[in-house]
């Protein structure tokens, strides 16, 4: 068998390991709030009604997955508490512009609160990072919990968290800005756009640094390994008669 036909069953394996732990992520937390939201709202119901009702989702999520792994996770509370937000930001406001300013308001409040999870233990990234790296196995998340005790993984965490925390609150107040500078029509289409643009750079972002961090962080343990195979060596040396 050539290593191409041997790497192939091994690569199938990974889709599938990936499939199986983030379809249901992004069913629940995504695709089915979504469709839910614009069916309620397609048949009259009032927005923070349909927000409540699209809440479900991601509450049936977050059980499954705690039956399932005896944890919580954390992307699925993410997408509670933004949907719960929004379910009650939507109750104050009326206008068209004050809409779209609550959209920034709550994007705003997101950023927030990745940036104040840097006083906490851990950082928002660590979470998502586990999220995304583990697999949801047992043994992906205890090894990922382990690369903490590094303090190039730690520093890491803290700068993604920061650049994810700047780039929600640069997103929110732009967007505040262009309500009074744009008409209606426009500002739909930038406020649909926009939120999928930041988060498709910051994604980028995020896969870019975590290569050129792995990379590095190789690089430092076999040099470790190399200055300790050569100590091995040198009083290996020292210690043989002459």
């Amino acid at each position: 068998m050539s290593e191409t036909e041997s790497q192939a069953p091994q690569q199938s394996g990974k889709a599938l390991r990936l499939l199986l732990d983030w379809g249901p992520t992004l069913l629940f937390n995504i695709i089915a709030p979504i469709i839910t939201f614009n069916m309620l709202k397609d048949h009259g119901m009032a927005e923070a009604g349909a927000l409540l009702i699209s809440s479900a989702w991601p509450v049936a999520d977050l059980g499954i997955y705690f039956a399932l792994h005896r944890r919580l996770d954390e992307f699925g509370i993410f997408s509670l508490v933004t949907l719960s937000l929004s379910a009650l930001s939507a109750v104050a406001y009326n206008s068209t512009k004050l809409i779209f300013l609550k959209d920034s308001a709550l994007t705003c409040l997101i950023g927030l609160g990745f940036l104040v999870t840097l006083l906490t233990a851990r950082p928002a990234m660590f979470y998502f990072g586990r999220k995304f790296a583990s697999g949801g196995t047992a043994e992906g998340v205890a090894r990922w919990n382990g690369l903490w005790e590094y303090e190039g993984f730690r520093r890491g965490q803290r700068r993604l968290t920061v650049i994810w925390g700047v780039g929600f609150i640069a997103e929110a107040l732009l967007k505040a800005a262009l309500t009074y500078a744009l008409d209606t029509s426009t500002m739909l289409t930038v406020s649909s756009i926009m939120p999928w643009a930041v988060l498709g750079g910051l994604i980028f972002y995020t896969v870019s640094y975590g290569k050129r961090s792995r990379a590095r962080m190789q690089a430092t343990l076999a040099a470790a390994a190399a200055a300790a195979a050569a100590a091995e060596a040198a009083e290996a040396s020292a210690g043989t008669p002459a």
